[in-house]
């Protein structure tokens, strides 16, 4: 759309009907319907210009007419009638449109200028590609679910739009040898992206980079260099399950399967574990799951309901000594601790001898779970200490409590008999 001269607070009237979609065909087609094919010329035909660029394009009228045919001709843009004030006539045949400051195309196809008869029929039209020429693309990654493909995505350039069509060609080769091949399945993984689906080599360094090209010049982006076996990723573990322990309520038990896509494969995994209460968004994430598939989660809140997710990062792969890609998080899975029932055990009696007893035990025991927490989430040897630990420490209390609870209600009846005498 022009942007440089001054033009009318509103638009000029506008254009007698023309055939809509004729007009939006104009670029993609040729002469839309209903137009008087060869009755003028617009020069120069279907430009092409930098964003901000200005442009002078005529009309001419073919053919012998009397007077002077370009008097009352007129000009859109997309259907819209431009001002007046932006055109001329240069002779008896032909009207001049100067256009400033262009902005971007509004139509991937180009913006459709066409020159109009005084009745509103068409006489000729144009396309205008008005745009930027595409920019170096970057950061591009790829990754391969069974070291059979492969599939990368990258961005398009700091800038992004060009307002023309750009296409892009994901190129690859063997690094020492072998000529050229470009990708074939583009879109696989969302824009910007391609899949190559077979006939790659292993052991092998590929060089992969894009080209992008539209009407105003061309862009390389820089070569990457990988091995498949160092970009293998799986899809997230699957068949997820969180349950209780037992009756403890500050623990529960996650198991998963290991990722199908690679078990004919020599390799090794990593996995990770993020769990999250029930309203919160906070992700708390457990690193040292190592290749387990299992782990227990230890000092959660009683009585609460999580969300917890797995994934895995394939590492090792016949022998690759690199780490591979992480997948994936799971679906969200949910599970609920138990409800503590501490709160209302015990009488008036029990309930200040057991407090009084167990603060020490208490005390010891979160240093425990701390300690827990901060070094052996999942580890077996740690769990079963922490089993042991929490039998011994509720037989003792139990044992504290039926103790404290025998001498000292007998010692309170007592007292109340030897004052009955009194009181009669």
């Amino acid at each position: 759309m022009p942007a440089g001269r001054p033009r009318p607070a509103a638009p000029g009237p506008p254009a007698p009907p023309a055939p809509l979609l004729g007009l939006l065909l104009l670029c993609a087609l040729g002469a839309p319907p209903g137009s008087r094919a060869h009755t003028a010329i617009i020069s120069p035909q279907d430009p092409t210009l930098l964003v901000g660029s200005s442009l002078q394009v005529t009309c001419s009228v073919l053919g012998e007419a009397p007077g002077t045919p370009a008097e009352g001709l007129y000009w859109t843009l997309n259907g819209r009638r431009l001002p007046a004030d932006l055109s001329r006539l240069l002779n008896g045949s032909t009207l001049a449109l100067v256009l400033s400051n262009l902005n971007g195309s509004q139509q991937q196809s180009g913006d459709n200028l066409v020159c109009h008869a005084p009745d509103g029929s068409i006489l000729a039209g144009s396309c205008l590609y008005v745009g930027l020429p595409p920019e170096k693309p970057f950061n591009i990654s790829c990754w391969s679910r069974n070291m059979r493909d492969l599939t990368c995505h990258w961005s398009p350039g700091t800038r992004g739009e060009t307002f023309l069509p750009t296409n892009y060609s994901l190129k690859y080769k063997l690094r020492w040898y072998g000529q050229d091949n470009t990708c074939q399945e583009y879109h696989a993984a969302g824009p910007h992206s391609c899949h190559i689906p077979r006939d790659l080599a292993l052991f092998t360094p590929y060089e992969i980079w894009v080209e992008a090209t539209n009407r105003l010049g061309s862009a390389r982006s820089d070569v990457l260099t990988l091995d498949i076996l160092d970009v293998v990723t799986t899809d997230p573990p699957p068949d997820v399950h969180v349950s209780r322990v037992g009756g403890l309520e500050d623990q529960l038990s996650v198991r998963w399967v290991s990722p199908p896509a690679l078990k004919d494969f020599l390799f090794q995994a990593k996995y990770q574990i993020r769990y999250r209460v029930e309203d919160s968004v906070d992700w708390k994430v457990v690193d040292d799951v190592s290749n387990q598939t299992s782990c227990r989660l230890a000092g959660l809140k009683p009585g609460t309901v999580y969300f917890v997710q797995v994934r895995c990062n394939p590492f090792g792969i016949y022998g690759s000594k690199r780490a591979g890609i992480w997948s994936e998080w799971s679906h969200p899975t949910a599970a609920s601790t138990p409800r503590s029932e501490r709160a209302g055990a015990g009488g008036g009696c029990e309930a200040r001898g057991a407090e009084a007893g167990a603060g020490p035990v208490r005390r010891e025991l979160k240093q425990f779970l701390g300690w827990l927490k901060k070094h052996a989430y999942c580890s077996n040897l740690s769990l079963r200490l922490y089993d042991q630990w929490r039998a011994w420490m509720q037989k003792a209390s139990k044992g504290r409590q039926q103790h404290r609870a025998r001498a000292a209600c007998p010692r309170a009846e007592g007292a109340r008999r030897e004052a009955l005498p009194d009181k009669l």
